[in-house]
């Protein structure tokens, strides 16, 4: 990092915090493969994580401090709090507090069960509702713009707002058009899938697999999120489409809040966003995950 990065970035600090902030070391951290993420170590022994991109994303960065903002507002699990975000030396920057998730397992629980408080949290965050379906702005999934116009029918804003503007990518990426065409008719049955099922707008991290979680001081801590509200299933899918959630966390949450009997038949179709999204990002493999789900969501309707 440029000595002019620092020092920019350290003034932001400065300034939204209201104390100086000079920094003494700097340590490269795990970020994920869309942002560039460090760790800046003040004289005074405050540390800050801080995420960096292209100029072009900063607003990215407001809607995910946007999204922390939310979470935090629902009073249910811990996130890094948002400090500040802005650009520094020609990039974008987002400043939030540093947790230690290196203090890791669930102490807070007797018996020591990984992941049951998680599980209790997450339904907590889930019973938060808004008047619709959808956020007051847009974000991003991954880098992948995410349209949350607020909607009152949720077929309508899983079909029009998340499943169909992937579509649309992965042809713009090259998808076969068997996928496409498919991926067509899936939409036009989508109603098919909720039977007698009329979800709330929950509060949802939007982005909930095992990476994006941890543990500080024994509480479970949740991280960069892809916020709106929808139905609360979509989270649970998530946490099963790449595993490393335990046992204890789905008992936990299921006894707080016992999810719907149909919630298999969708959890394929709640995956298969996550899929397209994948796909429009990283390609590969992603294509024919893709293409094999819809196969099965379709023949589960015959």
């Amino acid at each position: 990092m440029t000595s002019t990065l620092i020092a920019e970035i350290s003034n932001a600090i400065a300034d939204a915090s209201g104390e100086a902030f000079r920094v003494s070391r700097q340590f490269s951290a795990s970020g994920g493969c869309i942002n560039h993420s460090l760790i800046l170590a003040g004289v005074d022994g405050r540390r800050f994580f801080v995420k960096l991109n292209q100029a072009a994303q900063l607003s990215m960065f407001e809607a995910e401090a946007a999204g922390l903002a939310e979470l935090i507002g629902a009073q249910a699990i811990r996130v890094p709090e948002p400090l500040t975000r802005g650009l520094a030396a020609g990039q974008s920057f987002l400043v939030m507090e540093w947790l230690d998730l290196s203090q890791c397992g669930d102490s807070g629980n007797p018996g020591g069960n990984p992941g049951s408080k998680l599980g209790e949290r997450l339904a907590m965050l889930h019973s938060k509702t808004w008047r619709a379906f959808g956020w007051w702005r847009d974000n991003t999934i991954g880098s992948t713009r995410q349209a949350n116009s607020a909607t009152n029918n949720w077929i309508d804003f899983y079909r029009d707002q998340r499943l169909a503007p992937q579509l649309d990518l992965a042809a713009r990426h090259g998808a076969e058009r068997a996928l496409l065409d498919s991926g067509e008719r899936l939409l036009a049955e989508l109603d098919a899938f909720f039977p007698g099922y009329s979800p709330q707008p929950s509060l949802l991290h939007g982005d909930l697999w095992s990476g994006n979680t941890g543990y500080c001081e024994g509480e479970p801590v949740l991280f960069d999120p892809a916020v709106y509200y929808g139905d609360r299933e979509t989270d649970i899918a998530m946490t099963e489409l790449f595993g490393g959630f335990p046992d204890a966390f789905y008992a936990a949450y299921n006894a707080a809040w016992p999810l719907d009997q149909g919630y298999s038949s969708r959890k394929l179709l709640y995956q298969l966003y996550h899929l397209l999204n994948h796909f429009n990002l990283f390609g590969g493999a992603y294509a024919g995950q893709s293409q094999t789900a819809i196969k099965r969501l379709l023949a589960a309707l015959r």
